[in-house]
């Protein structure tokens, strides 16, 4: 499952329904003591209710007596429900999708009690005629006399199957009167609460990395994976202990045998009142690992920064670790101000990889901030800006021109007035092939901007990127800066950006505009680095989708005989293309030499639009 959306009503500070959209990575970004923890902790409530539990006092103190409800929205969930071995059905079929074909699971909280109390629902488009909405809570027997009552047809029904009992009741009354709604259906009785075991299984792993830790070397994120690694290293052994354990066994017994010998010489009495044994199995619990430096120095004795950026993986393995023992299918991972404590430099690695850890399978990121230089690093279509209103109440927006305006503004995010040049591409992917195209070139010919660290050229994404680069674009094109873009040629015939580049190279600005030579970014990616992170060999000249055919191949290594490629739909076949599109330009890039590179790139193409960059900044 992907998670779409939260929705968040009488939670602390959140008294009216708030609804925060969810991406790949989201970026809640807003001022201190808005509200921004508070989305954090109430997804981890929702999903555990381990490291932030439920508690009286959460309740909104405006709205006593009204329960606190979290609401989750989800799409990619199961196609199929197995109730029982003889029971297998759909979400769709049960009625249990929101009018969008969407899951939505809300949690309610009654919290007039110490130890608030949750109910289980699911706000589904579902029949609200009186004979169709409880079907869910009924037993056998009822099904059977609901079927007798509205006059369904049970002659071809397996009447021992609850799915098939509630089905045939559907189909008894005609759609015309079945009076469709959008209403919450109860998941704790009957078949009900076993759909909902079977939902909770397929819910996404979420962990939370909150700000205020102690980040010390005994913090449950090191103990708990170096545990579990030391449970695993013992495991190889087991048989070599067994052994020990035999050995030790055998030597104890024959010492107590000896000592009751000389006993008996002396009591007999006692000594046949007296047998040896073993109370419990030996436990191996004496290992306790720790990370230290080269000088033996603890995590705790190290810098604050350092000590974060250690925890901070290990929480992402402890999150690992936990969807790969639920084998979940997916993962959201909710980091609090990750630049808490890191250097500039770190903070912008830190942000890079986080993005990079989104752009997975399956792997949402959630991430809070209030710091310019890290919003500036966000992609302009994961914020989220958090304000109040007039009588203090959160107000969460998504990200528009106006927006991103007033975020730069109200969190300091300026121009770079060093900027000479701004190059614009077509997306973020773009980018991060010319900017390690360029270090890799600038390491054979230092005269070559490396557009990594280069402040007097600012990369656009024009479909997209980062609040940084909104910033730049926003505020600099009235001050007379020329571009250089970089389209890609495609497949049509004349080439889809021909009259863009056109219009951009009839402007009296100096600004440029060129078509790549090959299809796309893509195409510039030499196959033996598809290989050496995927093990999947292509063959593609300059004009193939490289995308679609590693999509394909992908999908094709994956075994999924029952679903071969041109059987899925559009849609699928886009995701797949898309995700095999970030693949490439993320870590597949980073696997790219120089070498590659010019083998690849045999004319120098991507050398020339370096060469010209530099001749536009001097």
């Amino acid at each position: 499952m992907r998670l779409l959306q939260m929705k968040l009503k009488n939670f602390r500070g959140y008294k009216n329904e708030t609804i925060l959209n969810i991406g790949d990575i989201t970026s809640i970004i807003g001022k201190n003591d808005v509200g921004k923890s508070t989305l954090l902790e109430a997804l981890e409530i929702f999903f555990n209710n381990k490291v932030v539990k439920i508690e009286q006092d959460d309740c909104n103190v405006h709205s006593s007596g009204v329960p606190v409800e979290i609401t989750c929205v989800f799409d990619r969930h199961s196609q199929e429900l197995i109730i029982d071995s003889t029971s297998k059905t759909t979400l769709s079929e049960e009625c249990l999708l929101n009018n969008e074909n969407n899951l939505e699971i809300v949690k309610r909280y009654n919290c007039s009690n110490k130890t608030p109390k949750e109910s289980i629902f699911v706000k589904a488009y579902h029949p609200f005629v009186a004979d169709l909405a409880d079907l869910l809570q009924l037993k056998k027997a009822d099904l059977k006399k609901r079927a007798e009552k509205v006059g369904a047809d049970l002659s071809n029904v397996d009447e021992r199957s609850n799915v098939a009992l509630r089905k045939a009741i559907r189909d008894a009354i005609p759609d015309e009167e079945k009076n469709y709604q959008l209403i919450d259906i109860d998941l704790s009785k009957e078949d009900g609460k076993q759909i909902w075991d079977k939902l909770l299984v397929e819910l996404p792993v979420f962990a939370i990395f909150q700000s205020d830790r102690k980040s010390q070397d005994d913090d449950s994120e090191v103990q708990d994976p170096m545990k579990i690694a030391v449970q695993e290293a013992l495991k190889t052994v087991q048989s070599e202990m067994d052994a020990i354990k035999d050995k030790v066994e055998k030597f104890a017994l024959d010492v107590a045998e000896r000592t009751l010998k000389k006993l008996n010489e002396m009591s007999p009495e006692l000594a046949s009142s007296l047998n040896p044994r073993f109370k419990a199995e030996p436990k191996y619990d004496g290992f306790k690992l720790s990370l230290t430096g080269d000088s033996d120095i603890p995590i705790n004795k190290r810098g604050s920064g350092v000590r974060r950026l250690i925890l901070l993986n290990f929480f992402r393995a402890e999150a690992e670790r936990r969807q790969r023992e639920q084998n979940s299918p997916s993962v959201i991972y909710a980091i609090e101000e990750p630049e808490n404590s890191q250097h500039p430099s770190n903070q912008k690695m830190l942000i890079k990889s986080l993005i990079e850890l989104s752009n997975r399978d399956n792997c949402q990121v959630i991430i809070t901030t209030h710091v310019p230089a890290v919003a500036g690093l966000l992609p302009e279509d994961s914020i989220r800006y958090i304000s109040k209103d007039s009588d203090g109440n959160p107000i969460v927006n998504g990200s528009s021109d106006a927006l991103l305006e007033n975020v730069a503004q109200q969190l300091g995010i300026l121009p770079d007035k060093r900027v000479k040049l701004i190059v614009c591409v077509e997306g973020p992917s773009d980018i991060e092939f010319l900017e390690h195209s360029s270090l890799l070139l600038n390491s054979d010919d230092n005269s070559l901007p490396c557009l990594r660290d280069n402040v007097s050229i600012a990369m656009v994404s024009l479909g997209g990127g980062t609040l940084k680069h909104w910033v730049n674009k926003h505020y600099l094109r009235n001050l007379n800066i020329p571009e250089f873009h970089i389209y890609d040629r495609d497949e049509e015939n004349p080439p889809k950006y021909q009259d863009a580049a056109n219009n951009v190279n009839n402007r009296k600005d100096g600004s440029q505009a060129i078509l790549t030579t090959k299809r796309e970014i893509e195409n510039y990616i030499h196959p033996e680095a598809i290989k050496e992170v995927t093990e999947i060999s292509l063959s593609y000249g300059d004009m193939d989708d490289v995308g679609e055919m590693l999509a394909k191949e992908t999908h094709s290594s994956s075994n999924d005989t029952q679903n071969p490629w041109d059987s899925l739909s559009n849609d699928k076949k886009r995701e797949k293309i898309k995700n095999a599109k970030k693949r490439l330009c993320g870590e597949i890039l980073k696997k790219m030499t120089l070498d590659m590179l010019n083998q690849q790139d045999t004319n120098g193409e991507i050398k020339g639009w370096l060469k010209e960059m530099n001749k536009m900044i001097s």
